[in-house]
């Protein structure tokens, strides 16, 4: 029986060099923050249910005109959680039921950052006693964060370059992969202590700093 020969190539020395490097590239924009989110809180306790819910609903219904009457739209004005909690006392070993907690809680958004303070005032003043954060961000985030990503991939490929300089590698400028990292969300603040004061509550939303940050693969 005959059997054909085939031969076998090799493949270019060329080909089996090839290797890849890894580097990671980080761009950050800094920007000033216009919009606020301020997270209010109205906490009622009391032994009968019916009779707490309806104080802390006048509390809040109080609370929320008295935003209005700031300026701030309904639709700016989002009830975010309301919780029922039984609270007990522990006597002896004993537990001993003391009544209820009502727990409600709306978010306030505004494009006017100065007038932060003086929305967290109002609302103490008007029956609110838990201030549960505030976060400052951007509107249009994404076209910022565009720009952040056009700086990490910059200066993922300058980190190369300088690698493959360094090391004297012939790199292929043209990346082969490339992978987005998820960043943090701006800048947010926690919770504090606001008291009725004659003065504003000072709030300083400094600066949002948005990341992008690329794993980029070289091949040489």
């Amino acid at each position: 029986m005959y059997y054909p020969y085939v031969p076998h190539y090799r493949q270019p020395d060329s080909q089996q060099r090839i290797r890849t490097i890894t580097v990671t590239g980080k761009g950050i924009v800094s920007v000033q923050p216009d919009i606020a989110r301020i997270q209010l809180g109205v906490v009622t306790e009391g032994e009968s249910l019916r009779q707490t819910q309806q104080e802390n609903a006048q509390t809040m219904n109080q609370v929320i005109e008295s935003l209005i009457a700031l300026g701030i739209s309904r639709e700016n004005i989002q009830t975010t959680a309301y919780n029922i909690i039984p609270r007990y006392d522990y006597v002896d070993g004993q537990q001993v039921f003391r009544g209820y907690e009502v727990r409600n809680e709306i978010t306030v958004e505004t494009s006017i950052i100065e007038q932060t303070g003086t929305i967290i005032d109002d609302a103490v003043e008007n029956g609110v006693n838990h201030v549960s954060n505030i976060q400052f961000t951007v509107q249009d985030r994404e076209r910022i964060y565009q720009e952040a990503l056009v700086s990490a991939l910059e200066d993922a490929r300058v980190t190369a370059q300088t690698i493959a300089q360094t090391m004297q590698l012939n790199l292929d400028p043209t990346p082969i992969r490339i992978v987005e990292e998820i960043t943090d969300e701006p800048i947010t603040y926690k919770t504090f202590a606001a008291s009725v004061d004659s003065l504003t509550t000072p709030i300083e939303p400094g600066e949002i700093m948005i990341m992008a940050k690329v794993n980029v693969k070289f091949q040489y």
